[in-house]
């Protein structure tokens, strides 16, 4: 049996979306300001943040989306095969490990977050706005994983 009856076998997310529409025009702009509004980081910086966020919690739907969308606005490929299991050796812009590090932190022990979290993505010359706008993404990948595997979304292959 299906995790909702009333969905299709395999369902995508548009599928969840069409089924429960509470919040989703919201939602789906939020996405947008996050990752294609204004910001210190590029989209394919922002990109990156969300398909990493979403390996570091296994799902597999948004993981695949976003780095394909992030190899789309310029993020090497070979830089996001490795990127959860080794930031430091996939090639990633060695600027973008001190917020990995912020984001990954957040992401797997959100109550151990101190102040002194934030001093190397300072350091590594990012500004409060673009902290808050990885915080942002990680927040907003955190809910959307589970927003996909609480639904059962599939993959398209």
């Amino acid at each position: 049996m299906a995790r909702f009856p009333s969905l299709p076998p395999r369902p995508v997310l548009g599928d969840v979306f069409k089924r429960f529409p509470a919040g989703v025009t919201g939602l789906l702009a939020y996405h947008d300001v996050i990752l294609r509004g204004p910001s210190p980081l590029t989209v394919g910086e922002r990109e990156l943040i969300a398909a990493y966020v979403s390996g570091l919690n296994a799902c597999a739907y948004c993981h695949g989306a976003h780095q394909i969308i992030a190899e789309i606005h310029g993020i090497d490929p070979g830089t996001l095969e490795g990127l959860v299991s080794d930031p430091a050796g996939s090639g990633v812009e060695p600027r973008l490990l001190p917020i990995l590090a912020y984001v990954r932190k957040l992401t797997q022990t959100p109550g151990r977050m101190v102040d002194a979290d934030s001093a190397d993505v300072f350091a590594a010359g990012w500004s409060e706005e673009a902290l808050f706008h990885a915080i942002s993404i990680c927040a907003l990948f955190n809910f959307m994983n589970r927003i996909v595997e609480g639904c059962g979304v599939q993959t398209d292959e």
